[in-house]
């Protein structure tokens, strides 16, 4: 049985682009038992919550249950957010955010349609684990973001990985492992 991962983009003038290396390295990390999911999110220079929102439900919608969703920089923040307000109706089987800004009013950084509620942990669908990485050489988001997030989530499973950059140094080998012990299957 093929595993489905919907990877979503960060934000920014050409992320699409910059985000396929990490998608081809989750892709070839996972190996031929999962199929993974890159679609173009609209508008990506100026990313808007509710077109992403809807785009991404659209796109789960079509994978069903069970698929294992990873958002990367904008992306996560926006996928964290969604969980969050229960826009999501389908059973995931986990959720992987990478190098998320911690959107928030007083603490990240601030854009009011992404920021994450305050009661987001207990918001968060029960039974579907969380993972957070971000890169320590992180040049885009300050690596503090995670610490804002771990308090936020203190039930996320926490990845701090020295000498990686905002693109994970296009490895995303920590997060294919995860995947894999998650879903069961060799990676």
């Amino acid at each position: 049985m093929t595993t489905k991962v919907l990877f979503v983009q960060g934000g920014g003038q050409d992320a699409h682009d910059w985000d396929a290396k990490l998608a081809r390295s989750l892709e070839e990390k996972l190996g031929r038992d999962y199929s993974v999911s890159f679609p173009k999110m609209p508008n990506e220079a100026d990313p808007n919550y509710l077109a992403w929102k809807r785009q991404i439900c659209d796109e789960l919608e079509v994978l069903g249950d069970g698929t294992v969703l990873v958002g990367h920089s904008i992306g996560a923040s926006m996928v964290i957010k969604m969980l969050a307000e229960g826009a999501i109706a389908q059973k995931l089987g986990g959720v992987f955010l990478i190098a998320a800004p911690f959107m928030h009013e007083q603490d990240g950084w601030q854009w009011k349609e992404a920021e994450l509620p305050a009661n987001a942990a207990d918001a968060l669908p029960r039974g579907t684990p969380l993972y957070l990485y971000h890169g320590r050489e992180d040049e885009e988001v300050p690596f503090s973001h995670l610490a804002l997030y771990t308090t936020a989530l203190p039930q996320a499973i926490v990845r701090a990985l020295a000498g990686r950059n905002h693109q994970m140094n296009n490895d995303l080998t920590e997060v294919a492992k995860d995947i894999g012990k998650l879903t069961n299957e060799p990676s």
